[in-house]
């Protein structure tokens, strides 16, 4: 199977393409990436070098997949960090062209925006572009922060959250999952990541560690997308997933290292059994 994964590129360490790229590849599928940015590393860190890439440079490249009639192979489009307002744009070409040759192909959109703790770390024209391209997806990955963001709604408690989930998924996305939720009342020391679609709800949860988590969102992405397409499960996918990027960012934790250990890792992301099963509560 062939995803297609629209975002963020790093020279040193693992966000965007180069947190989601190895998972996948790791559980077996080939990776098309289109970088949105060239990056020495992300912007947490003090300094930073490279350049946003130009949504018109991006649209040659789909441009070039289209020609060589790879299209009809791609089962799955993953867009992240955008860099550009305009890259939306070409985000959304991406899908229409992908759904187009194959049908059954799903797009997976993780709005990256901000977070809980640093706020918005994007320029104001990107936020409204998340609305048009959730209104597109098949699956919204955003975080609790971001959900908030999207819909106006809260996540203080799970009522409230599953009301902003469902605000969400009436505007377009099917399946929804919100990671970081640590809600007021949720279980002290835990973090939890929701899931939502027809069928019903589940809440996964995990404890919480004391780590720098930079990318562990995007590689959390790739790795629900990656067990969903397998079966279209979102209980068995949440399981997977949750239970692989907690291995990650505990073998990080136990590292003391500023970047999370994907690749020392690795085997965690293609474990036999989950470690954490998720609980139906709606």
């Amino acid at each position: 199977m062939n995803i297609l994964s629209i975002q963020s590129r790093v020279a040193y360490g693992h966000v965007g393409n180069a947190a989601a790229v190895f998972p996948l590849q790791r559980l077996g599928f080939d990776v098309w990436p289109i970088d949105t940015v060239g990056f020495s590393n992300h912007l947490g860190y003090d300094t930073w070098s490279g350049r946003v890439h130009e949504p018109a440079e991006l649209a040659e490249i789909l441009d070039g997949l289209a020609r060589l009639g790879v299209l009809e192979r791609c089962d799955a489009v993953l867009s992240g960090y955008l860099g550009a307002a305009g890259t939306g744009a070409v985000v959304l070409d991406a899908v229409a062209r992908v759904r187009a040759a194959n049908p059954r192909a799903l797009y997976c959109c993780d709005p990256v925006m901000g977070d809980r703790e640093g706020g918005l770390f994007v320029g104001p024209d990107i936020p409204p572009v998340f609305d048009g391209l959730t209104a597109a997806a098949d699956i919204a990955l955003p975080n609790a922060f971001e959900l908030e963001q999207l819909t106006g709604g809260s996540t203080a408690t799970l009522a409230a959250a599953l009301e902003a989930v469902d605000r969400l998924r009436r505007s377009g996305p099917d399946l929804v999952i919100v990671t970081s939720l640590r809600r007021q009342d949720g279980p002290a020391g835990r973090i939890e990541v929701l899931g939502v679609d027809q069928d019903g709800a589940w809440l996964a949860t995990t404890p919480s560690l004391n780590c720098p988590t930079f990318g562990a969102g995007d590689t959390f992405a790739a790795l629900f997308l990656g067990h969903y397409l397998r079966d279209r499960s979102l209980e068995t996918a949440l399981a997977r997933a949750v239970s692989a990027i907690y291995a990650v960012v505990e073998a990080s934790s136990e590292a003391g290292t500023e970047e999370l250990r994907i690749i020392a890792a690795q085997d965690a992301l293609v474990a036999a059994e989950p470690r954490f099963t998720p609980v139906k509560v709606r």
